[in-house]
């Protein structure tokens, strides 16, 4: 099933799967922020609003052991190809964008 999500409730749901892997692992927040190299209060900010640096989530994911997730972004589909032809393409496609 394909489901339409807003920014907002996406950083939402990111914020608050790190809490629940936070608490999984019985970590306080400033053991995280320890763990991770995040400051306390930039944790914090991300638990309760969802703000946060990509550079710091990263550092957040691989504390938490998820860091592969990230790996999986922006990748294509196998049903995107469906030949060899298709994947060399897809490999060689343009890499900038045209301006408007």
């Amino acid at each position: 099933m394909f489901f339409k999500w807003t920014p907002e409730q996406v950083k939402a749901k990111i914020s608050e799967r790190v809490q629940k892997c936070r608490l999984e692992l019985n970590l306080s927040r400033q053991g995280l922020a320890d763990r991770s190299g995040v400051a306390f209060s930039t944790l914090r900010i991300f638990e309760r609003e969802g703000k946060i640096s990509l550079e710091n989530l990263l550092k957040l994911a691989a504390a938490l052991g998820e860091l592969e997730a990230f790996s999986q972004l922006f990748t294509l589909k196998k049903e995107d190809i469906s030949s060899l032809d298709e994947l060399l393409e897809a490999d060689q496609q343009r890499q900038r964008g045209r301006r408007k």
